[in-house]
């Protein structure tokens, strides 16, 4: 892996209490995801998680609320030859949720039933069998 070609993010595996799961499309792609983004400098994963559920979504979260699973390592699903490293967390809220910043779009799935979408790396490959 290019250290040079890679994306540290922070990311949620959201679940609501009926098992369902949600996925973000950014604007002008195709695939869906989990939602988070890019950690600034010097800045701790679970906090540039909560600020980027807040930026695009309006959900306020506090690291607290967070549980850590892990750090997973996949392709960018929207940067050919570049890599993601994922801090990963798990969230469960029936809290609404809506598009802002770059979203375009929000949907709950069955996370046993989503390969209708087309789906980023690691939502295809880890994240929505943490789900299930």
């Amino acid at each position: 892996m290019n250290p040079d070609k890679v994306f540290h993010i922070a990311v949620a595996v959201i679940t609501r209490s009926d098992g369902q799961a949600l996925l973000v499309r950014k604007r002008g792609t195709r695939a869906f995801m989990q939602p988070g983004g890019k950690l600034e400098a010097g800045e701790q994963a679970a906090d540039a998680l909560c600020r980027e559920l807040a930026e695009e979504l309006g959900l306020a979260v506090e690291p607290a609320e967070l549980a850590y699973l892990g750090r997973y390592v996949e392709a960018a699903a929207n940067e050919p030859g570049y890599s993601v490293v994922a801090e990963t967390f798990r969230l469960v809220t029936d809290a609404p949720v809506a598009a802002d910043a770059e979203i375009e779009e929000v949907r709950w799935v069955d996370p046993r039933a989503a390969d209708h979408l087309v789906l980023a790396p690691l939502t295809r490959n880890h994240f929505l069998a943490l789900c299930r």
